[in-house]
């Protein structure tokens, strides 16, 4: 018998095996199927019985997260009145091994009449499914990653594998970008590393800016806020535009240097001139990126025409990213700021 690891490197072997064959023998008919979705007005509706269905489910999830309208129907609750939310230019897409699952061949007339067209991912085209399609994708015959040839793995994994496919080519033959992904994942830590910097940022009503041309004095005395402090500075030139940075360190570092007379100084003699901003429309994950990179606390955040609108503070990221705050791998980009 073999031992636990071997057995289960097989089983993964067995179905990218199965996928790879069916890859090799994909065919005009997914060119079809992708332009039948792509000239869909209405909705792709994704049905299968069973283990099929789950991986429709997740199939129509796929589809709608990346441009296409997409809902699931269950076969068996079709019949009880789920059938009346399929439309004329809706597409059907049905996941069925054997073509043959009693619930799934019941709807087929009736789908017939009310849907635009049928996409059928099946094992044969002799089954009842595929006679009822107007476009068959064949898996064809696949045997099941377990020793019985019983348990819906590969097959299922294949069907997975070629719905991903369906959706992801629709996507980019629809020129679905990072921003319309974005849209789409308002919520959790993807949601949030495409979120923009403008979404996180301080707004100028909580960041200390000042012009250059004062003395650090000056700054510091007559450019307070309330609520939290950041540990930065924006300093901007006569046309309102960011010509630099002043942060808490830098004062700190003056008097470490025993330089107190450098307080009654332009600020600008002192500061650190072009500082690394990013524009308005950044995206969290490269503002978090230039941070690490740079080893910086903070980032303004500046206009096309580099007037400062904002900055991201390192203190706001790890209270909005946990996932980068917990996360201790070399990676990371937040460990290089710290460290």
């Amino acid at each position: 018998m073999p031992d636990v690891l071997s057995l289960g490197k097989q089983i993964l072997q067995r179905e990218a095996q199965a996928i790879q064959t069916l890859a090799d023998k994909l065919d005009s008919r997914f060119v079809q199927a992708v332009e039948q979705i792509l000239r869909c007005t209405g909705m792709v509706v994704v049905s299968g019985m069973g283990k099929a269905g789950v991986v429709g489910k997740k199939v129509s999830a796929s589809l709608s997260s990346t441009g296409s309208p997409s809902h699931f129907l269950h076969p068996a609750e079709a019949i009880h009145g789920d059938l009346g939310a399929v439309k004329s230019h809706d597409v059907v897409l049905i996941f069925s091994q054997s073509g043959e699952s009693e619930e799934v061949i019941r709807i087929l007339p009736i789908l017939r009449s009310l849907a635009g067209s049928i996409i059928a991912v099946t094992a044969s085209e002799q089954s009842t499914l595929a006679r009822s399609a107007d476009i068959v994708l064949q898996i064809g015959q696949i045997e099941e990653a377990d020793k019985h040839n019983l348990a819906p793995s590969a097959s299922t994994t294949v069907m997975l594998a070629l719905g991903d496919a369906l959706a992801l080519t629709v996507s980019e033959r629809r020129g679905f970008q990072a921003e319309h992904f974005a849209k789409l994942h308002p919520g959790g830590a993807l949601g949030r590393r495409l979120s923009l910097v403008d979404e996180h940022m301080r707004s100028l009503e909580r960041c200390r800016i000042a012009p250059d041309s004062e003395t650090i004095r000056q700054v510091f005395t007559r450019h307070s806020i309330t609520g939290r402090r950041s540990g930065a500075i924006l300093l901007t030139q006569q046309d309102g535009r960011l010509s630099g940075i002043f942060t808490d360190s830098d004062l700190a570092r003056l008097f470490e240097q025993r330089s107190e007379h450098l307080l009654d100084v332009p600020i600008h003699d002192v500061m650190t001139s072009k500082p690394t901003s990013v524009t308005s429309g950044t995206r969290m994950l490269e503002a978090i990126a230039i941070m690490g990179e740079k080893r910086i606390s903070e980032l303004p955040v500046t206009d096309g025409d580099g007037a400062p609108l904002g900055m991201i503070d390192i203190t706001d990221i790890v209270a909005a990213f946990p996932e980068y705050a917990e996360n201790r791998s070399p990676q990371n980009p937040l460990l290089k700021i710290v460290a």
